[in-house]
């Protein structure tokens, strides 16, 4: 049981540093390398990825606002990061609903892991072309909450905290350069997590190990913390290409995860 909290620990804290440079959160790593290993239920290992992205977003989004080097346009990401806490309660709920289909889990982790594998070529496709991509500078507050609203649902059904789909938005609908983009994504991603978080603890909370618990929430905050000192001495064409490289290897794990769960 050692050597499983060394890996979830190792995991966490690599996965936290790439989503503080990136802006993808984390648990898009997380989620399918520890669902790969298939030593604890889905469940609980989206529990558990979520409260480690919680950590990270919290401790990015705080500590560049008491620096003052925040770019966060709030007049945008408020009303997305509202939207997709909202969003974030209905698509756990629609997980729920899912896994209740099955009477395997593990079938609920294949669709996870097929739909998570789809929407990350989407957006390698669309991040590797983005340069001839014509883009969109929207300020409706309302178009806002309904585009938050669908990125909370997408990413709280998939357990990742939403990165990689919020960069895309960001990109397109927004005409966010790549480091802008990340902390904005990071901010909403922290509104959907502590949303996804508080509606677990009044659900039902997974089982779990609390000791693993807070050693994923520790690398969680010192991924945080490495990965934003590492995003300042990086620009944005090797933050592309680091998040395109990622990106690739998160669509070969779910292809595993849903041979594996499938089979």
């Amino acid at each position: 049981m050692f050597l499983v909290y060394i890996i979830f620990f190792a995991v966490s804290f690599g996965a936290s540093i790439i989503g503080a440079i990136c802006g993808i959160g984390g648990g898009v790593i997380i989620k399918p390398v520890l669902d790969a290993f298939g030593v604890l239920s889905v469940s609980t290992i989206g529990f558990l990825s979520g409260c480690t992205v919680l950590v990270m977003s919290c401790y990015s989004v705080v500590r560049s606002r008491v620096s003052h080097s925040s770019s966060i346009d709030m007049a945008v990401g408020t009303p997305l990061a509202v939207g997709a806490a909202v969003g974030g309660v209905a698509g756990k709920s629609l997980f729920q609903w899912v896994e209740s289909l099955f009477p395997d889990p593990n079938t609920a982790g294949a669709v996870q892991a097929i739909t998570l594998g789809v929407i990350t070529l989407g957006t390698l496709i669309y991040t590797v072309k983005k340069d001839k991509i014509h883009t969109y500078h929207i300020k409706s507050k309302l178009v806002c909450l309904i585009i938050g609203f669908v990125l909370g649902i997408m990413s709280s059904f998939l357990g990742i905290g939403g990165g990689p789909i919020n960069l895309v938005v960001l990109y397109f609908f927004f005409s966010m350069t790549t480091k802008v983009a990340a902390q904005n994504s990071l901010y909403i991603i922290l509104f959907s997590q502590a949303t996804s978080f508080l509606q677990t603890l009044f659900t039902g909370l997974p089982e779990f190990s609390w000791l693993l618990l807070l050693g994923m929430a520790v690398a969680g905050l010192l991924g945080g913390m490495c990965g934003r000192a590492i995003n300042k001495k990086i620009n944005d064409k090797v933050v592309d290409k680091l998040f395109i490289m990622l990106m690739a290897v998160i669509i070969l794990i779910n292809i595993y995860n849903a041979v594996k769960y499938l089979g």
